[in-house]
């Protein structure tokens, strides 16, 4: 996860988280993205720097009503997630570090939560 400046493009705040998954995660292969992901070279920077595919997944042509698109709901959803913090309701960080680190301790306690639900059915 990187957080960074609003002003800056979705593509290249993309080459910095690409940059830090590089060699944490050897089984990964491909990267969902929309369409601003398409733009600046980043699908062929992505395949020649870590081997992987950046697939672009697209709205429907001309299509006026609402349509979950494959693989963007996972990253909607978990917007929703974090939204049920009062803390992600505005923007109370100064620095996007402080941000960052607010995302983690909240991904933190939605996934230990879900993980101690889990365990108590076993």
């Amino acid at each position: 996860m990187v957080v960074h400046a609003a002003g800056r493009q979705d593509q290249d705040g993309a080459r910095d988280v690409l940059k830090r998954l590089g060699g944490r995660v050897p089984r990964l292969k491909v990267v969902f993205g929309n369409s601003a992901y398409g733009r600046s070279g980043l699908p062929g920077w992505v395949q020649d720097h870590f081997w992987w595919t950046l697939e672009v997944v697209r709205r429907l042509a001309r299509k006026k009503r609402f349509r979950v698109l494959p693989k963007r709901w996972i990253v909607e959803r978990t917007f929703a997630w974090l939204s049920a913090f009062r803390r992600h309701s505005k923007d109370y960080e100064r620095s996007p570090t402080s941000s960052e680190t607010m995302i983690l301790i909240s991904m933190i306690y939605l996934v230990s939560q879900r993980l101690a639900k889990a365990q108590r059915r076993i």
